[in-house]
This record gives C-alpha cells, structure tokens and sequence, in this order.
C-alpha cells in the first residue's frame, strides 16, 4: 500500500480511473486527440450556464446565507464502442457537492443531463438523457460523487459529420420536477 491510508476501497478518481484509463480529463484541461482513437469519440464539454448546481431554501434564491448545497462537476471522462450501426457511449462525471450555511440535508439528488450534439453555426442535438445521482452529505461539508451513463445511443454520424460531434454534460434542475401528465380529454 502507498501512503498511511488503510481503507482498501478504492477513491472516487481512482475508480474513474479504472472505468475510463487515460481517457478522463480534469474541467478546462484540454482533451485528448481524437486521431489516437480508431473510432472518433467526440469531446466532452460543460454546457455553458450548466456547470453548477445550487440549492437554497424553499423559495429564497441560492445565495449567501440560504444556500443549502452546491455541486459542480470537476472532472470528465468518455469512452466510445461501435455496436453495429450505433456508437455505444460511456459518459463519466466527476463532482463535488459542498453545504452552504444553511444547512443540508443528509442526501441529495443531483440532476444531470449529456447531449450528444452535432456543432456548427446552428447545433443539432442527436441524443440527450437525463441522469439523477443521489449523494450522501456528511458532516464534512465537502463530498465526492461520480455517475457513469452507460446507456447513451446514436447512430453513426455520415461522412466525417462525426468531427463536429460534441458530448454536452451539465446540470439540468428541471429534470427533478415531475413531467406533467397528459390531460385527458373527453369524448363528445
């Protein structure tokens, strides 16, 4: 063992280290080159606006004294396999959540959203899915938490269209609201 550490479980980077190898990169660390890979697995970018994701308390905005908890994303990873005429991708995030000084309950769920888009002047989403992690807030005020969406299809872009491909990640608050239900109308 390397340290003074004797807890064998693994951390949180290095179990994302081990899903992902070399392919993770820290927020704002350039990504690697895509002409390494055979199959091109586009970058991994933080949607602008997306990055954090604060809580207050009920009905007072995320600020100073009433913010509960924020959570931002530190760190990305992604790993791309062909399956037929579909690229399979793997997404993983890395996070931090830290309490506010109003308090924080002992879990919350963090709502999380990867885009598969195709860039340019206007942008085209190919696929999109939201994601919800809970994570357990301790006493330390600073937590660790990391997802792995594993289930993330889309078809194999024509031509070299796949050069223009973009993984959006980002917070996505409105996925922990309930989707309204269809109203029923009634039959004259």
């Amino acid at each position: 063992m390397f340290g003074g550490s004797s807890d064998p479980s693994p951390s949180v980077g290095d179990r994302f280290g081990q899903l992902f190898g070399s392919k993770s990169q820290a927020v704002g660390e350039k990504p690697p080159d895509p002409a390494i890979n055979e199959l091109a697995c586009p970058p991994v970018n933080i949607r602008a606006g997306a990055s954090t994701f604060a809580v207050g308390l009920p009905g007072k905005p995320a600020t100073g004294s009433d913010l509960r908890y924020q959570a931002t994303i530190t760190r990305t990873a992604r790993d791309c396999t062909r399956v037929g005429d579909q690229i399979n991708a793997r997404i993983g995030i890395q996070g931090r959540v830290i309490t506010g000084p109003a308090g924080n309950p002992p879990t919350v769920e963090v709502p999380l959203r990867v885009a598969v888009v195709q860039g340019g002047v206007t942008e085209k989403t190919i696929a999109t899915k939201v994601y919800r992690t809970t994570v357990e807030l301790s006493d330390a005020g600073n937590v660790a938490f990391s997802l792995v969406a594993e289930d993330l299809a889309y078809p194999i872009p024509p031509g070299n269209t796949g050069d223009s491909y973009i993984f959006y990640i980002g917070f996505d608050p409105q996925a922990l609201t309930p989707e309204p239900k269809p109203v029923k109308r009634k039959k004259k």
